[in-house]
C-alpha cells in the first residue's frame, strides 16, 4: 500500500501513532462527544483531531486507554478500526445513539448490541453477506455487567445498521420505499431492538482484524411507539452510555491483567 503519510509514522486519516493509543478504544460517533468520555479517563490528553476524528489518550486502572470518533457510518468507523489496530489497539466499544424498534425499548433506555442487520455496505467489502455481524461475547458480557452494576434499564440483541438517516425515517419518499419498508417491518417481526448505523461494519471489521468489538447505545426515541400513540419520551444525553462503557473497559482490563497474571 502506498504510504500517504510520506514516512511522518502516523495513520493517514487519524493522524496517530503506534504508542499514542491504548490497547482498548471507546468509540462515539461524534467528535464532540469526545472530551466528554476522556473526563472519565486519568491525565486524559488531545492526541489527533483529524476530519472527523478526534483522539485522546488516559489512563484508566493503571492501563491507557484511548477514545476516538468515527463520525458518521460504516466507512469511517472501518477507517478508525483499521488505523487504530495497526497502532496497538486490540478491544473497541462503540458508544453511540440508536433509535428503538420495538414497544419496550424506550427513549433514555440502553441497547447492547449481540449482533447487527448488514444494512449497511461498508461491511460487504470485508465479508460475504452469510457472514453474520456480532459483538465479542467478551465485551457484550463486560457491558452488561456494567449496566447491572450501575442500575440501568437496558436490552441486549440484535440491531439494525443502514447507510441512510432518512430513509429510515422517510422511506415512503425514496424510489425504493417499498423495499425500506418491507425489510423495516421484517427487522420488527424478527424481534430488532433498535436502528443504527455503525456497529455492523465494526463488528465485521473486527472478525476480520482478530480484534473484539461491542456497542452499547443510548435509545433517543422509539419511532414504532409514536406511529402507534404511544407514549415516547426523548433522552439525548449520552452520559448512561458513557458510563456503561468505561466501566466495561475497566472490567474487561481486570480480567486480561488477569488472563496475563496466570497465563491464561
Amino acid at each position: 500500500m502506498i504510504d500517504y503519510t510520506e514516512g511522518s509514522g502516523k495513520q493517514y486519516h487519524t493522524q496517530v501513532a503506534p504508542g499514542e493509543v491504548g490497547g482498548y478504544v471507546i468509540m462515539p460517533g461524534d467528535p464532540k462527544r469526545c472530551e466528554k468520555i476522556a473526563a472519565h479517563l486519568e491525565n486524559a490528553k488531545l492526541i489527533a483531531d483529524s476530519r472527523e476524528y478526534i483522539t485522546y489518550t488516559g489512563m484508566l486502572d493503571g492501563v491507557k486507554v484511548s477514545v476516538t470518533s468515527t463520525g458518521i457510518g460504516g466507512p469511517s468507523a472501518s477507517i478508525a478500526m483499521e488505523e487504530l489496530s495497526r497502532c496497538g489497539a486490540h478491544t473497541f466499544i462503540r458508544v453511540g445513539t440508536s433509535g428503538g424498534m420495538q414497544e419496550d425499548v424506550k427513549g433514555g433506555d440502553l441497547v447492547i448490541a449481540t449482533g447487527a442487520i448488514r444494512m449497511e455496505g461498508t461491511s460487504k467489502e470485508y465479508a460475504p453477506i452469510e457472514f453474520p455481524a456480532v459483538a465479542d461475547i467478551e465485551v457484550v458480557n463486560a457491558l452488561i455487567a456494567a449496566a447491572k452494576g450501575k442500575n440501568k434499564v437496558y436490552h441486549t440483541g440484535v440491531v439494525q445498521c443502514k447507510d441512510s438517516f432518512f430513509g429510515q425515517h422517510e422511506p415512503q419518499t425514496k424510489p425504493v420505499g417499498y423495499e425500506l419498508m418491507n425489510k423495516w417491518d421484517a427487522w420488527i417481526k424478527m424481534g430488532c431492538l433498535a436502528s443504527e448505523m455503525e456497529s455492523a461494519a465494526m463488528f465485521i471489521v473486527g472478525s476480520h482484524l482478530r480484534v473484539r468489538v461491542g456497542t452499547v447505545l443510548l435509545v433517543i426515541a422509539n419511532q414504532e411507539r409514536e406511529k402507534k400513540g404511544l407514549e415516547n419520551i426523548q433522552v439525548h444525553d449520552t452520559e448512561s452510555a458513557i458510563e456503561v462503557a468505561v466501566e466495561a473497559v475497566r472490567n474487561m482490563i481486570a480480567v486480561d491483567n488477569e488472563r496475563y497474571q496466570y497465563g491464561i
